[in-house]
């Protein structure tokens, strides 16, 4: 009532968040699930959109399919350009726009090339597999909650195009920019989901063909489990993370506290986005969404805090085929011939003719000849591989973050990951008033035992298991296949109870790393190999970032602020445990060289952008850290001390003298003063402004983890390609409003045009954050209010109907 009223006074009464939705026929509401038309809806959907400061939107409807409106509408006026490209990834049309050659922008496709990742998704369309998991019932598959949200996303995303000019020169006049069906939003979330399985394998499953009459290779079995620990290694992954949850026993207030800093790509169709989802008195939930997603998939409410990292779980496993002598494309089971499937897809590729090619399927998945590169996979005349992944058939994600956005606890969000166990690759930590802190690894795994890898690994699998967590099991013995747990929503995986999961610790953090060391007080031990490694090296970032939340939750009292002075500490670790070294070691290795050395000595060790020597320091580091550990460390690592080792730089490695001769001639090529400010050479430009970035690479370990582009001619490190995104740090302070600081790094529009292309990028140079406006008190006192009442059947501009209020 209070809501309403206020809405009232505002003069909106009418908004259709009360009165102004058309509601659909009863029997639309319950076939809308299924619809896939180009006409998501019925044309009466709305919704009220109020921005706030930096653009972000605070969407307001009265139910799951005006909501999804409101944020399709709201999502396509920031990013137009960037969701029409991926929806033609996953239409499985980008030879047709692009032309065959060019390559995806790899946030929805590993392809190479758009030929092969077109051929993958016009099979996964010729094969109604998206279509399928739609209509698998809840919980095996979405709830009616969620299609209704990509329902309502999908006509919000169309009444947009209908109603706006692009001024994105990205796609302005682009014939590719189309409307979208339900469906398509669908798929966009199916193609997220198989990332780490059939993601990997796109190149792999499209090119796979029948042997011909000369003989194939075996697969080196030490070169490929080293390719599988490379492929499966945190180092090596283009996205990451941190968060760490504090439970009340170490705050002022007795309250939980969260810092969620995930590091995701800053360009294209996996960034983030701000929202506040609300249906009065059914939810309300502050953070962040993945592009085309429409929930919530990191933040907060009243009474909870989440954020995620990406998982050490391998998401796929391979099965070793054994085939017919007389037809390759024959495999036994048990004796007995299974034929493969065939699957014939058609591209259309512009100005030429269409590509046909054929996949082959079997009872485990598609044939596949590679995972990347440098793990190749031969189909020979007696042995073919098959990749088996289970999120080929998990659209569940978004049930799981909605369910998140409800929850009142930890508990409740526990009770969630076991109901809809749709996470695929990412770990959960969360914090919640109550004082309770939460890390668990509830991602959806195949049922790879340590006993089933035993039992039933080829000689391939043998050394690729240990090494990687990738099993090779035997595909002729059905005593080999995958069994389901009791408790899991869909066959072939692990339940609920199997999950590595640390409750009400004194803090619970990842950087990437396996469970193992949430909490270095209280280790998760006894889970299988596939969930990822123990008693191994971490990174340097883990050991830096647990190092440092160790000692935050020894001092007690913290608040939201200590939070925030965490994300930017910009603490270098590889330069605690070697720049000292490096630098009384520099002058036998640079004789006369007076200024590298007293570059590397006057370094504060901090990746701030006015920190001077840190650009040396950097390229010598990523040069060196290749090195095996042995090669870079003195003191090697010991489990019993696995935050601490290994240690004791190794000065006479031949590889140190190399890496640093090395980025001193480097820099000094390119005109780079030794002891240059970091920010001076370490940037972002944005519109023609350059923006200094701070921060720093995986392998120094800083907790604000950016992975800048190197261009030596253009100054130094010119872009940022993945790193810090959507942060936040929450608290709570007893009252009904949650006390939040995020930042999207940058910024909330990928169009050029609009004034929030930029605004947070340069707030992230500066270290400043973005009070979060949650209770409606707070929204309404915006300097820089603006509410925009959206409508399916809208026929004026947005600009016409929005309304400017201040006070």
């Amino acid at each position: 009532m209070l809501f309403r009223t206020r809405l009232r006074r505002l003069g909106l009464a009418g908004v259709a968040l009360v009165t102004a939705a058309a509601a659909l026929p009863s029997a639309a509401v319950a076939d809308s699930g299924d619809r896939h038309d180009r006409h998501p809806s019925g044309g009466g959907l709305s919704a009220v959109v109020r921005y706030t400061e930096h653009g972000i939107p605070h969407i307001v409807a009265k139910d799951y399919a005006n909501l999804g409106f409101g944020t399709g509408w709201a999502q396509a006026a920031d990013h137009v350009c960037v969701l029409a490209d991926g929806f033609v990834t996953v239409r499985g049309e980008r030879s047709r726009h692009f032309g065959p050659d060019a390559a995806p922008d790899g946030s929805l496709s590993s392809a190479k090339k758009n030929l092969s990742s077109d051929l993958y998704f016009a099979g996964v369309r010729d094969a109604r597999t998206v279509e399928k998991l739609l209509a698998t019932p809840a919980p095996a598959g979405p709830g009616r909650q969620v299609k209704e949200l990509m329902r309502g996303w999908a006509a919000g995303y169309n009444a947009w195009l209908k109603q706006n000019r692009i001024t994105d020169p990205a796609c302005r006049g682009a014939d590719w920019v189309r409307p979208v069906s339900t469906l398509d939003v669908a798929r966009r979330g199916f193609a997220v989901s198989v990332l780490g399985g059939q993601g990997r394998g796109i190149e792999g499953i499209t090119a796979a063909r029948p042997p011909g009459a000369a003989p194939v290779a075996a697969p080196d079995a030490a070169a490929t489990a080293k390719a599988a620990r490379d492929l499966f290694s945190p180092d090596s992954a283009a996205m990451g993370s941190n968060a760490v949850a504090f439970s009340g026993a170490t705050t002022a207030n007795r309250r939980g506290l969260l810092l969620g800093n995930p590091h995701y790509p800053w360009q294209g169709g996996r960034r983030f986005w701000q929202s506040q989802q609300t249906i009065p008195g059914e939810l309300n939930v502050s953070g962040a969404s993945l592009l085309g997603t429409a929930v919530v998939n990191i933040g907060f409410n009243d009474k909870v805090a989440w954020s995620h990292t990406v998982a050490t779980g391998v998401t796929l496993n391979l099965h070793q085929l054994a085939l017919d002598p007389a037809d390759p494309t024959t495999y036994l089971v048990d004796g007995s011939p299974e034929r493969m499937r065939k699957r014939t897809v058609t591209v259309q590729v512009k100005g030429k003719e269409p590509v046909t090619r054929t996949q082959w399927w079997t009872r485990y998945g598609p044939v596949v000849t590679s995972l990347g590169p440098s793990l190749p996979l031969p189909w020979s005349a007696t042995t073919a591989y098959a990749l088996n992944d289970p999120n080929a058939a998990n659209l569940r994600a978004s049930d799981t973050a909605l369910a998140f956005g409800k929850a009142r606890s930890t508990d409740d969000m526990v009770r969630a990951l076991r109901r809809t166990q749709g996470l695929p690759w990412i770990n959960t930590i969360a914090a919640d008033a109550q004082g309770h802190s939460l890390f668990t690894q509830s991602q959806v795994l195949p049922r790879i035992t340590d006993d089933l890898a035993q039992r039933c690994s080829t000689p391939l699998g043998k050394v690729t298991y240990p090494a990687s967590g990738v099993a090779v099991l035997d595909g002729s013995r059905t005593g080999c296949a995958i069994g389901s747990d009791k408790d899991a929503v869909q066959p072939g995986i692990f339940g609920p109870s199997t999950m590595p999961t640390l409750r009400d610790a004194l803090y619970a953090e990842n950087s990437n790393d396996s469970a193992w060391l949430a909490n270095a007080d209280r280790p998760l031990t006894g889970y299988e190999r596939v969930f990822g490694n123990l008693a191994t090296p971490r990174s340097l970032r883990t050991r830096g970032a647990v190092q440092d939340v160790a000692a935050m939750a020894d001092r007690r009292g913290l608040t939201v602020a200590d939070l925030q002075r965490q994300q930017f500490a910009n603490r270098v670790p590889a330069a605690d445990l070697a720049v000292a070294d490096a630098a009384r070691a520099c002058p036998a290795v640079l004789p006369g060289d007076t200024a590298a050395c007293a570059a590397l000595a006057a370094w504060d060790r901090r990746a701030d952008t006015g920190s001077r020597g840190a650009l040396l320091f950097d390229r010598f580091w990523r040069a060196f850290a290749t090195l095996p550990l042995a090669e870079q460390w003195k003191v090697p690592f010991s489990a019993a001390d696995p935050v601490n080792t290994p240690n004791t730089l190794n000065t006479a490695s031949p590889g140190f003298a190399k890496a640093l001769t090395g980025a001193v001639a480097e820099l000094r090529a390119a005109g780079i003063p030794l002891d240059a400010p970091l920010g001076a050479h370490q940037f972002v430009m944005r519109n023609g402004k350059r923006i200094p970035v701070h921060g720093g690479t995986e392998s120094l370990g800083v907790w604000n983890k950016v992975e800048p582009v190197w261009n030596a001619p253009g100054g130094g490190y010119t872009e940022v390609s993945t790193g810090s995104s959507h942060i936040q740090a929450v608290g709570w302070d007893g009252g009904r409003c949650p006390v939040a600081r995020t930042l999207l790094t940058y910024s909330q529009s990928s169009n050029p045009a609009s004034p929030h292309y930029s605004d947070q990028t340069v707030l992230f140079s500066g270290e400043r954050w973005v009070t979060s406006r949650f209770c409606e008190k707070d929204i309404l006192r915006s300097p820089q209010l603006r509410i925009v009442r959206v409508r399916e059947r809208q026929v004026v501009s947005p600009e016409a109907t929005a309304e400017r209020i201040t006070g």
